[in-house]
């Protein structure tokens, strides 16, 4: 019971000094994070090779269940939030640094040595205790390093929204690949027993579990989001770190620079196709375009800094209350605009949500803010996005010359047909 808590400390201080090394990487600078990173290989392969603690399941190490796996979750950290390029540094540094190291020990070994003062002679028995096993530990970690990487991208296509059980799996399948790596050797140079095996297994995969939830608790609670720019290609580093950034700059493509909402122009395309493609599937598609009552009256009397941070509330408040299937964009200064798979008596109703939350919220209620908004759905006289368009902006304008805050979206008796339109497609 004592070594299995003492492992589990281990690894909690392991994790959280590492984690704020990082956090605080824009302050100190990220050579701290990888300098610690690198020093701590050499303290975990000597331990992986000749200390070992019983527990109930099996003999296990420390420096291969906590410190190793806790390298490979920090080397995968450190893809996550900054890039391919980046992590490239420590894994070619920890691979190229331990040859060099191996390379002057065999130098240094050629000496005639000089006996000190008091006539000790230099012990470095502990190089040979490791020996091979440092050759063979270093090149599987630029492996694992590298297999973690692929698999997390992998694991992206099927598990993007789940990622707390990404980062477990290929936590877990790096680590039992790199055990079974490890003991071969460990059992082809000192003869090492079965239980080795297991009992290193099972704490890999106990340091897979816990390492994986510290990580999605120190990404929820300390880390924010930061799109770099690309740069070049040479290696699979290099490849990863394009296809990456080019990802998330794609999706920040279109973006309103104050609300973080898709703008006018992302508005225009992707209208067009949504509108295409519910006319050729006979499905459901709903306008609402949505306007801030006497948005002007805030900047003049508040200031244009509150009028943005209004503006900032609202659009929250959109994006909250909108689907999956949902769009929102920003398409004008006080201006909003909604693309939802609703039907139209439906998006009327969703309509009517929102107005409730934008009065009632806590950030819009000092205002006595309101919204005004038209809806339109696509129907057989829809021809393209401009007819869905016009429609809701004229009961837009409709809702505002009537009182404001509300939303029309009643269909008038030459809009006969759009009606038939949604009923149908309710069928």
């Amino acid at each position: 019971m004592l070594n299995s808590f003492l492992l589990l400390a281990e690894a909690v201080v392991y994790f959280a000094v590492m984690a704020a090394l990082f956090r605080f990487r824009k302050r100190i600078g990220l050579g701290v994070f990888i300098c610690a990173l690198g020093v701590m290989h050499f303290l975990e392969t000597y331990l992986a090779s000749v200390f070992y603690v019983a527990l109930p399941f099996g003999m296990v190490s420390p420096g291969s269940a906590v410190l190793f796996s806790g390298k490979l979750v920090m080397l995968l950290l450190l893809y996550m939030k900054e890039d391919a390029a980046t992590v490239r540094q420590p894994i070619y540094g920890l691979l190229l640094g331990n040859a060099l190291m191996i390379a002057l020990v065999l130098l240094v070994r050629m000496h005639a040595i000089a006996p000190l003062a008091n006539g000790r002679l230099p012990d470095i028995g502990f190089i040979d205790e490791m020996g091979w096993l440092m050759v063979w530990g270093t090149a599987l970690l630029f492996i694992d390093a590298i297999l973690i990487i692929l698999l997390y991208e992998r694991l992206g296509r099927s598990l993007r929204g789940a990622q707390f059980t990404r980062i477990l799996i290929s936590v877990a399948c790096v680590l039992t690949f790199d055990q079974a790596g490890f003991y071969t050797a460990l059992r082809l140079l000192s003869d090492a027993p079965t239980a080795v095996f297991f009992g290193g297994w099972f704490a890999k995969m106990a340091a897979a579990l816990t390492f994986s939830t510290l990580l999605i608790a120190y990404l929820k609670w300390f880390e924010d989001r930061r799109i770099p720019m690309p740069r070049g290609l040479t290696d699979i580093f290099d490849t990863l770190t394009y296809r990456e950034r080019y990802e998330a700059l794609v999706e920040h493509v279109g973006r309103d620079g104050l609300t973080g909402l898709l703008n006018r122009g992302r508005f225009d395309s992707d209208g067009e196709l949504a509108v295409q493609s519910s006319l050729r599937m006979a499905r459901p598609l709903s306008l609402l375009i949505i306007d801030v009552d006497h948005f002007k009256l805030i900047n003049d009397r508040f200031g244009h800094a509150e009028g943005d941070k209004v503006l900032k509330a609202v659009a929250a408040l959109l994006a909250e209350a909108a689907g999956s299937e949902d769009q929102v964009f920003r398409i004008g200064g006080e201006e909003f605009a909604i693309l939802s798979s609703r039907p139209h008596p439906v998006a009327k109703l969703f309509g009517e949500s929102i107005r409730y939350a934008v009065k009632s919220s806590p950030n819009t209620r000092r205002f006595d803010l309101t919204i005004s908004a038209g809806v339109s759905s696509v129907s057989e006289s829809t021809r393209g996005l401009a007819d869905l368009f016009a429609l809701a902006d004229h009961r837009l304008y409709k809702a505002k010359s009537t009182g404001r805050d509300r939303i029309v979206g009643e269909p008038a008796i030459n809009e006969s047909s759009a009606a038939a339109w949604t009923k149908s497609v309710q069928s």
